[in-house]
């Protein structure tokens, strides 16, 4: 049952976007397609996940030992950006047509903050490797869920009268807040 909870917890209740308030910048983006929301979304999971694997270990069995707390933020960072360039070259090189699929999508996961939150997340609750490996795959499942749901949200707002002055950002500003509220209600289901 602790585990469904973090699950859920982690996709509804404390959803990385709409309660955290990280990875914004990919959330308001142009992503106003669900397909492109979708390519970011699923690359944002792969990379949670192998960065969230890699950071624990490297917080279980190098900064910690040694004393080297203080330097997590930038070891994470230099993890997740080496991680974003080894997986940009393999693709590149063994399978082309997804590397050009994924576009501009690969060098954004390296500055997107969700993927370091929950990096970071992790290692402040002090979570075993499985439960952290849980907690990344529901985080960056919340993400993709906030991701699409914002770029059909949008799609629609393409079609509909909206005034003039509120078109643009005001209205995805708008429209950001009242999902964060509808999601607060999420907040009754986990004890």
């Amino acid at each position: 049952m602790e585990v469904f909870q973090l699950f859920i917890s982690a996709i509804f209740v404390n959803n990385i976007v709409l309660a955290k308030y990280l990875g914004m910048c990919p959330y308001l983006g142009c992503y106003k397609e669900r397909g492109v929301a979708l390519g970011m979304g699923g690359a944002v999971v792969f990379f949670t996940i192998m960065a969230t694997l890699c950071t624990w270990y490297i917080q279980k069995f190098l900064l910690t030992p040694f004393g080297l707390d203080y330097l997590q933020t930038i070891a994470f960072i230099l993890v997740i950006a080496s991680l974003v360039q080894f997986v940009e070259m393999f693709l590149k090189k063994m399978v082309p047509p997804l590397y050009a699929a994924l576009g501009i999508f690969l060098p954004l996961i390296t500055t997107n903050c969700a993927v370091m939150g929950v990096a970071i997340l992790v290692q402040r609750e002090a979570y075993d490797l499985k439960t952290s490996l849980l907690y990344a795959v529901a985080a960056s499942a919340g993400f993709l869920l906030a991701l699409i749901l914002m770029a059909g949200l949008r799609e629609r707002l393409d079609v509909c009268r909206v005034p003039k002055a509120m078109m643009g950002t005001p209205i995805a500003l708008i429209t950001a807040g009242l999902m964060s509220l509808a999601f607060m209600a999420f907040k009754g289901m986990i004890p």
